[in-house]
């Protein structure tokens, strides 16, 4: 059997700016947002602001910090590894990174069919 792969990883200046907003605002959560406002940003919040319910799906733990995305928007993305990163340039909204000058983004890179198989094996996708 192939390596589980992680659904989510993030790069060390994800990790880098995680820190300092947690910091300055106690624990963090991720969603994922499906394509509206602030088009398709991974937004941090601080945890407990957003309210995730049963038509959310916990992804990954990012170090403590949850990172969920829609059943929806997961059915198009179940077959990709998201890596969280930041770049420059203008947080979203109402993402805690907004006014630091730089924004999380999301990359990603389609899932081996090894590690397809491996993530169905185990019912992830």
């Amino acid at each position: 059997m192939a390596v589980l792969p992680l659904q989510v990883v993030s790069t060390e200046a994800a990790l880098d700016l995680m820190a300092r907003l947690e910091a300055q605002h106690g624990k963090l959560m991720f969603h994922q947002s499906g394509g509206c406002c602030d088009g398709s940003s991974p937004m941090c919040y601080p945890r407990g602001e957003f309210m995730v319910g049963d038509s959310d799906v916990l992804l990954a733990v990012i170090g403590d910090t949850p990172f969920y995305m829609s059943k929806s928007q997961f059915e198009y993305w179940k077959h990709t590894q998201l890596i969280l990163d930041v770049v420059p340039g203008r947080g979203g909204m109402f993402s805690l990174e907004n006014g630091e000058g730089v924004r999380f983004l999301i990359r990603s890179r389609v899932f081996t069919c090894d590690e397809i198989q491996a993530l169905r094996e185990v019912g992830k996708i």
